[in-house]
């Protein structure tokens, strides 16, 4: 079964590696980015895409950062009270089978 996955993974994967591919050698005009402030040198269609998306990626980990560490922290903190309750639990048990006769 692990093999099965292995080969569907491999299969995805170069998928993904040939629409790269061909994405790249279908977008070849050269064009300049116009921002509004300026201009950047001409570069392939796909080099812009593909930059465009890479930075796309990374503002958006970045946006998602401080979600992530607010949820990390409740996590722990939730964590940490679990192990106090159980603390709590096991003394409560201790405590009872002492009181039996």
């Amino acid at each position: 079964m692990r093999w099965l996955k292995g080969l569907i993974m491999a299969i995805i994967l170069l998928a993904v590696l040939v629409i790269g591919i061909l994405f790249a050698t279908n977008n070849q005009q050269a064009l300049p980015l116009n921002l509004i402030w300026f201009e950047l040198p001409e570069a392939s269609l796909s080099v812009w895409l593909l930059a465009s998306l890479a930075v796309g990626v990374l503002l958006g980990m970045l946006a998602m950062s401080g979600v992530y560490i607010r949820l990390r922290a409740l996590l722990t903190r939730a964590q940490r009270h679990n192990q106090q309750q159980r603390k709590e639990l096991d003394r409560l048990r201790v405590q009872e089978m002492k009181e039996l006769p």
